[in-house]
């Protein structure tokens, strides 16, 4: 979340008379994230998130997010609720950009997870995966293998003036996994960057899911991986197999998972590695010098992917073979 486009306080007033929500009585501009714009509104009736929309989230997208968090929300996980007006819509243009109000939900997200805030995330995301079978609506993965592939090619020789040798890392890495991505397991709607950040706590327990806005369909074991290269690596990269065993069982005691879906973990770690390693390379060299959040340092998971590449038994991650 981020502050890019400045909202006054009579366009607010003038959004909010559609809603049977109260006056707004104060508006907080919110500079965490870095994908939209979002503000902290306070009206005679509590608090809200007004999420406005930049352009790396694409309008055509908005109603496959608006619509699964609605329909999270009614299966009870914690997620975002959109606000509807008395029109019955969500979505409206505010600032020549699309818009919606979303509930506010209490808690803190963490820096440095706890096991025991691992074995809650487990157990959250395998309720989520539950929650989403019925949910009708698809999005495809715009980031996964021909996603990773078109970015390998836009970012071309920054790669090696990155480090040396990472061209030529990519490459390899990216015909080993075409090579041995499973196509066969278990898929559905996955939240596909569930971070710390996007995760909230209140007296231990997990009071909050947020940014949805890279949700998607896609294996439900890729999200699993993606949730052990964010959740179970210290900040000296080293890999903790403790947290890594307790959210993994927190997550197979709610939706246990197939031998098949336990087999691909190595090879779904090393994908969601490398996918956070061609983001973060493309936006080390594609942002703006002037923009409100700095790029994130792609040798975290070129760590990562090293990691996971040296892995030869599923014991590594806390597992039984």
């Amino acid at each position: 979340m981020a502050v890019y486009t400045e909202v006054t306080a009579e366009e607010l007033a003038d959004l909010l008379a559609g809603y049977d929500i109260g006056r707004p009585v104060s508006m907080k501009g919110i500079a965490e994230g870095v994908e939209n714009t979002n503000y902290l509104v306070t009206t005679e009736q509590g608090d809200f998130i007004l999420t406005l929309y930049e352009k790396r989230v694409a309008c055509g997208d908005l109603p496959f997010f608006i619509g699964l968090l609605d329909y999270l929300a009614a299966q009870s996980v914690p997620c975002p609720v959109p606000i509807h007006d008395r029109a019955g819509q969500v979505l409206h243009t505010l600032c020549d950009r699309s818009a919606a109000l979303f509930s506010f939900l209490p808690g803190i997200s963490v820096r440095r997870p706890s096991v025991a805030q691992c074995t809650a995330v487990g157990a959250e995301l395998a309720k989520l995966h539950l929650a989403g079978r019925g949910f009708d609506m698809r999005r495809e993965n715009d980031l996964s293998l021909a996603g990773w592939e078109r970015l390998r090619e836009d970012l071309g020789d920054h790669a090696d003036a990155l480090w040396e040798g990472l061209g030529e890392l990519l490459d390899s890495e990216l015909a080993f996994l075409r090579a041995h991505w499973p196509d066969d397991l278990p898929d559905g709607v996955i939240h596909a960057d569930l971070f710390p950040d996007n995760v909230l706590f209140l007296d231990g327990d997990v009071s909050g899911m947020i940014d949805f806005y890279f949700a998607c369909n896609d294996l439900l074991a890729y999200d699993i991986a993606i949730c052990l290269n964010a959740w179970c690596f210290e900040v000296d990269h080293s890999f903790n197999i403790t947290k890594a065993r307790a959210f993994l069982e927190s997550y197979r005691s709610v939706r246990p998972m197939s031998a098949a879906e336990t087999e691909a973990l190595p090879i779904l770690a090393r994908g969601a590695a490398l996918r956070f390693l061609l983001t973060r390379a493309y936006d080390w060299f594609h942002t703006a010098p002037d923009a409100y959040v700095r790029p994130k340092s792609p040798d975290e998971y070129l760590r990562k992917l090293r990691f996971h590449q040296r892995v030869k038994s599923l014991s590594e991650y806390g597992l039984a073979p």
